[in-house]
């Protein structure tokens, strides 16, 4: 944006806007790059033209909590220009940004000739900033308070579980090896998949409470998974009243095929769930591109309510359910990002979702 035009500059008369823009210093910084570190000599205000800032404070093991983000037309680092005070957190330009910088000394002289109107208006949107920090801040806070929550119950039901899932693996090949009939081998083999299947699902949930998504990434062919997939889910969409159609064709990715899995299992099992147990219909279609592998999953469900869509990737985001952590589509999100790819969706109430994954084919 044109920094004449910025919401800071309203806040004076012509000439004084003027003579800002005149003693303004525009500066670009590219993506991830520290505008200033907390604790620094308060020496400019910015005013942010083009891209995103995010704000963040040092918490334990030197590691930072992000407590808010300034996107174009909004203005940081007054409190500390108008204090004297060392800045009290961290900004870095995210995106690639254009910051233009106001230096205190100038910008103090000019507030003492602005008219009192002026400074109110200023202060009014400041007040209003920190309060709007304040809540982020805390929203933050609430969140890694109950991540550590869901880790700390994930952990222990993994401690508490791997007993019986030993014995019941053990158990399945035992009757494999009792009936070697092909009905029964394959049932033993389901029971193992399903099993492993299991413990794979909540260690993800632990992984994902911890802030990192560890891939093991291998050659993987996407039809082979959408087929393992099926084959995993059958007795389910039976029960369900689910037709599951699939259309697919051979393309192969760098993935790691359990993680795949588990981003089909959440986005289906929503779109099941939502049926409401009146059955339905879900598609799933791979294709590619020159750079994608391309996947969507299409239900002719309720569609997503208003209330959730802008936050259906957040964590704790659920809607009419009596069972659910609302991790499900976070957990697939966060899936995605770690092997570089991209989800979105298009959702129409009473006509259905579509959910479209994009995977860098290398």
């Amino acid at each position: 944006m044109d920094l004449a035009s910025h919401r800071f500059m309203s806040y004076f008369e012509p000439p004084q806007a003027a003579h800002l823009c005149e003693i303004a210093v525009l500066e670009t910084f590219a993506e991830e790059t520290l505008v200033f570190e907390e604790g620094q000599t308060a020496d400019f205000l910015y005013l942010v033209l083009e891209g995103e800032v995010e704000f963040s404070k040092r918490v334990e093991n030197n590691k930072y909590q992000t407590i808010a983000v300034a996107k174009p037309d909004d203005f940081f680092g007054e409190l500390g220009v108008l204090d004297g005070e060392p800045r009290s957190a961290r900004a870095v330009a995210v995106g690639g940004s254009t910051l233009a910088k106001l230096g205190r000394e100038e910008l103090i002289a000019t507030l003492e000739l602005a008219k009192g109107s002026s400074v109110l208006q200023m202060f009014s949107f400041i007040i209003k900033n920190l309060r709007s920090t304040t809540d982020q801040y805390v929203d933050q806070f609430v969140h890694k308070q109950k991540m550590v929550l869901v880790g700390e119950m994930v952990s222990t039901i993994i401690h508490d579980f791997k007993s019986p899932f030993t014995g019941i693996k053990l158990s399945s090949e035992m009757l494999k090896e009792m009936h070697p009939d092909e009905e029964t081998q394959e049932w033993c083999e389901l029971i193992q998949l399903q099993v492993q299947r299991m413990l794979g699902m909540a260690e993800e949930v632990l992984e994902f409470s911890r802030g990192n998504s560890a891939l093991n990434k291998k050659p993987v062919n996407l039809l082979q998974t959408l087929n393992q997939f099926e084959k995993l889910n059958r007795v389910y969409f039976e029960a369900a009243k689910v037709d599951l159609v699939l259309r697919a064709t051979e393309v192969i990715v760098e993935a790691d095929e359990n993680k795949i899995l588990r981003v089909l299992q959440n986005l289906v099992g929503n779109a099941v769930e939502a049926f409401g147990g009146r059955g339905g219909r879900v598609e799933i279609a791979i294709g590619q591109s020159e750079e994608w592998a391309e996947i969507s999953i299409y239900d002719n469900g309720p569609g997503i309510p208003q209330a959730i869509k802008e936050k259906l990737f957040e964590p704790f985001v659920t809607y009419g359910k009596r069972t659910g952590t609302g991790l499900g589509t976070a957990i697939a999100k966060s899936i995605v990002d770690a092997h570089k790819g991209q989800i979105s969706y298009e959702s129409e109430n009473k006509k259905g979702t579509t959910f479209y994954i994009r995977l860098p084919k290398s």
